[in-house]
């Protein structure tokens, strides 16, 4: 049985902590840690049987007993939290981004090539690499079907807008938002992106454009193989979260649409009708949430390699960072700008 602790008790530390109590076996959560700890989380972890609750982080990292942690604090604590885990012989399940700041990546990775930093697993959040939908899109990518990739098209709208405050915190939408795509279209294309080209607008709120941030954006990508990617993003859909992808080669296409509660359809007189898409990215990715810390723990525990490395989460932040010099600068960006 692999003990965890939990670092950060906010949504997505909920989230985790819920899918490996709930669904993930061969693991328990034994400690769980946060400074903005309320009453109220408390008595939630001690409901889930978790005993050890603490503000410091750091009581997590010293205690002998607990094998792997998941990092799910705040963004800015993503690479500090990782390099303490790491001398501290700990395994690593760290959400996205490891950091916005590239050096502060490739110390990560420096730590996990030293004596102590090489016998460990990290592995990076990407949570849609597990969802069952583009799973089977890059299974037919892998197997041949679509033969030789020439286009990837990803579709991806946020159901509400994100509050100016936060868009103005959050690193901007390619790093907030965005990062996911980036890291789908390495995903389903399996292969790296060589320049990036950016259209910004905003079109939802002008509070986030006040903020210094877009909120629409279409994008497209050149692949070292010469084939392209196009990615659009909103951060409104009025009919919920919609999250498509297509992969277009020399033998055709394999595409994924969206989730709804059922794909159940009412025919009549005056039209057919289908239930919307699923309107919040819980409801969407819950399964994939709790696939990819079975997977993770299956890594540790196997000593096999891990699905989303350190190095994935180095490229996905690159490719944000070059989205961002793109849409400031209103030219097409190539990788190679970007240290790394």
């Amino acid at each position: 049985m692999l003990n965890i602790g939990i670092i950060g008790a906010g949504r997505i530390g909920k989230v985790h902590t819920q899918s490996i109590v709930n669904f993930v076996r061969g693991a328990k959560v034994t400690a769980i840690a946060d400074p903005f700890i309320t009453p109220e989380t408390s008595d939630w972890a001690h409901s889930l049987g978790i005993e050890a609750i603490s503000k410091d982080y750091h009581s997590i990292l010293h205690d002998s007993s607990i094998d792997a942690v998941l990092i799910c604090s705040s963004t800015d604590t993503h690479s500090p939290i990782s390099l303490e885990a790491i001398a501290a012989g700990k395994h690593i399940f760290c959400e996205k981004p490891i950091d916005h700041d590239i050096g502060r990546i490739r110390e990560v990775l420096a730590a996990l090539k030293s004596p102590v930093g090489q016998n460990l697993k990290y592995m990076v959040g990407f949570n849609r690499r597990f969802d069952h939908n583009f799973r089977a899109v890059r299974s037919a990518v892998v197997n041949g079907s679509v033969g030789k990739v020439e286009l990837v098209k990803v579709t991806s709208r946020d159901p509400e807008p994100p509050s100016a405050e936060y868009a103005a915190r959050s690193g901007g939408i390619f790093l907030d938002m965005t990062i996911h795509d980036f890291d789908m279209v390495r995903y389903l294309s399996g292969e790296e992106v060589e320049e990036v080209f950016v259209h910004p607008a905003v079109l939802v709120d002008p509070a986030i454009g006040a903020a210094g941030d877009v909120d629409s954006a279409v994008i497209s990508l050149k692949l070292r193989s010469g084939a392209l990617a196009v990615i659009d993003n909103c951060r409104r859909c009025a009919y919920g979260y919609d999250q498509r992808a297509e992969v277009f080669g020399s033998l055709g296409a394999s595409l994924c649409g969206n989730d709804a509660n059922s794909n159940a359809q009412v025919w009549s007189g005056s039209g057919a009708t289908g239930e919307k898409p699923l309107f919040f990215f819980l409801e969407r990715y819950m399964q994939a949430y709790a696939t990819e810390v079975t997977e993770f723990i299956a890594a540790v525990e196997n000593n096999t390699p891990v699905p989303v490395t350190a190095e994935d989460g180095l490229q996905a932040v690159r490719i944000g960072i070059a989205a961002t010099k793109s849409s400031k600068e209103g030219r097409p960006v190539k990788l190679s700008e970007i240290a790394g």
